[in-house]
């Protein structure tokens, strides 16, 4: 196995592929990088198990052939030999053993590779349930839910992006259940028949910094127990998750008893300041008291070791009754940077009842929901 090829090029798609690598592998193999060449294309691949990435680098002037073959590289090493490569190209030669010779310019690497017959299979995913997606609406559907997924993993099905594609439009739901997001899209060409997926959180995180912010388009292959994202070069395939979502929709309050509409900037700016001193104490929680007869908002955190601030916080509309809610910052915080639109409307049952954040606009569906905290 033996080509020369552009070293920009190779790193631009060798960081992708880096993504589904783990240090931590369960199967020593999946700890390197897996290179076959053949006289059309260099294919590079990387799997954690839960997450595997398929790149294919077409031959042309940046890529030349002079012999076929696979290999598989330990993958952080040969990453940090490539990136600190002298040079515009670099050779690349398998020669017994699995020894690898790799050389730019004065700089020559020899390193020991792997059999690539030993590296695990990538799942085959049949191709008749597929559909097309925008990468853009893909990518910011997952960054308004992916934040809200659970990270301990006692409840495995939550930590996940519970998705419902559908002919006409594209639901996801994420719950930790102590906050919720959902936002729905209008798509153009969905599936002709619902598919639902649950996709894990750390997937979709991977998969929305490939898309980037460029607008791929993006083929949906949904198997039995993975899902596929194809996209250009790029072949993404992720685990799902076993089991029953909840039914998140009779969590959301149809109606409410008080409700405030904010602008997205300066509500996220009093919001800093109150946290600043609830992180440093135990309890972080901040208090918001609406004063609706003297229509006044107020934003207030303690810490017993530092101190307390208080804020009056300008709005826009303030209506209902009066109440006085705690709930941790950090939540409303992801919230704020989810939001789509300049101002956010929330509305509010009780103290102890959660509440919902969503756009001032009536167009867009998107409903955020956090539950507050008891104080006493």
């Amino acid at each position: 196995m033996k080509f020369t090829i552009n070293r920009n090029l190779f790193i631009e798609n060798l960081n992708n592929v880096m993504r589904a690598i783990s240090s931590r592998a369960t199967i020593p193999i999946l700890s390197g990088i897996k290179l076959v060449l053949s006289n059309e294309e260099l294919t590079l691949t990387g799997s954690d198990t839960d997450i595997s990435i398929e790149i294919k680098i077409p031959v042309s002037k940046d890529l030349t052939v002079e012999s076929t073959g696979s290999i598989v590289l330990p993958a952080r090493f040969f990453s940090e030999i490539i990136k600190k490569l002298p040079g515009k190209d670099f050779s690349f030669e398998v020669m017994e053993s699995f020894q690898t010779k790799i050389s730019s310019e004065n700089s020559e690497f020899t390193i020991n590779g792997l059999d690539a017959n030993n590296f695990p299979r990538l799942p085959e995913i049949p191709d008749e349930a597929t559909f097309n997606i925008a990468g853009k609406i893909l990518r910011e559907i997952i960054n308004e839910t992916q934040f809200a997924v659970a990270t301990q993993e006692s409840r495995l099905v939550l930590s996940g992006v519970h998705f419902t594609f559908s002919p006409n439009t594209i639901k996801a739901v994420a719950t930790d259940s102590h906050r919720l997001s959902e936002r729905e899209i209008v798509l153009e060409n969905g599936p002709q028949t619902a598919t639902d997926l649950i996709i894990p959180g750390k997937s979709l995180q991977e998969l929305s910094r490939i898309i980037g912010e460029s607008d791929p388009e993006i083929t949906v292959c949904p198997g039995d127990n993975q899902v596929l994202f194809k996209s250009n070069n790029i072949s993404f395939y992720s685990r799902l998750l076993d089991g029953n979502y909840p039914d998140t929709d009779r969590l959301l309050p149809t109606e409410s008893t008080t409700s405030v509409e904010f602008d997205l900037a300066e509500l996220s700016s009093a919001l800093d300041r109150a946290s600043l001193l609830t992180h440093e104490g135990r309890n972080n929680v901040v208090d918001l008291d609406l004063d609706v007869e003297n229509q006044k908002v107020k934003l207030s955190g303690t810490s017993a070791e530092i101190g307390n601030v208080e804020e009056e916080v300008s709005f826009k509309n303030l209506e209902g009754n009066n109440l006085k809610i705690s709930f941790n910052p950090d939540y409303l915080r992801d919230a704020l940077r989810a939001s789509v639109t300049d101002a956010v409307i929330m509305k509010f049952t009780q103290p102890l009842r959660p509440f919902t954040v969503t756009p001032n606009k009536d167009d867009i569906q998107f409903v955020q929901l956090i539950t507050p905290v008891r104080t006493f």
